[in-house]
């Protein structure tokens, strides 16, 4: 099964043909050269492809998308604030290798114990949020540098030490 990587949202329409802008967090300006499709989740686990007819930077944050089959403005209004998502392989290929975003599908270890798998990487101005789910529950872990102990890329792990009572805020 693909594992799909979120990469930002789409947040508003842009002229009068269909066009959109696409925020991403991928850390670097891309246009997404040779990317054939971003996906949105239509429901849970349920991702739909759309197909890019043209894409070009904006800015280091922001790309003009047209994509296939969304001609109008009113089509690309019902796209708008929809989350965007790319297939492993795609993800690595267009993310910056020093960007937050790429610690998505590592693992949290406190204490030599795995807490959970990072699901998503919310960039916050003095700190980065990562959510992580333990018992079914919605868990946001702090990563600043107070709570990094050390990033190991090639076990995929982020291990970290935590404030006391934090987890049990969440549990």
């Amino acid at each position: 099964m693909t594992e799909y990587f979120k990469i930002g949202k789409l947040v508003t329409s842009f002229g009068l043909k269909g066009e959109l802008i696409l925020k991403h967090n991928l850390g670097k300006k891309t246009a997404l050269k040779g990317l054939p499709a971003i996906f949105i989740e239509e429901r849970k686990d349920s991702f739909i492809p759309y197909f890019i007819e043209t894409a070009r930077i904006k800015n280091e944050e922001e790309i003009y998308l047209k994509l296939q089959d969304v001609n109008t403005r009113e089509a690309a209004i019902k796209l708008a604030q929809k989350e965007v998502w790319l297939p492993e392989e795609e993800f690595k290929k267009f993310s910056s290798k020093s960007s937050p975003i790429t610690l998505l599908g590592f693992d949290i270890v406190e204490d030599k114990k795995v807490l959970g798998k990072i699901l998503e990487v919310i960039e916050q101005p003095h700190q980065l949020l990562c959510r992580i789910e333990i018992n079914q529950k919605e868990v946001l872990i702090p990563l600043h540098e107070d709570t990094i102990l050390k990033i190991d890329k090639k076990a995929k792990q982020v291990i970290v030490e935590l404030p006391e009572g934090l987890l049990e805020v969440y549990l």
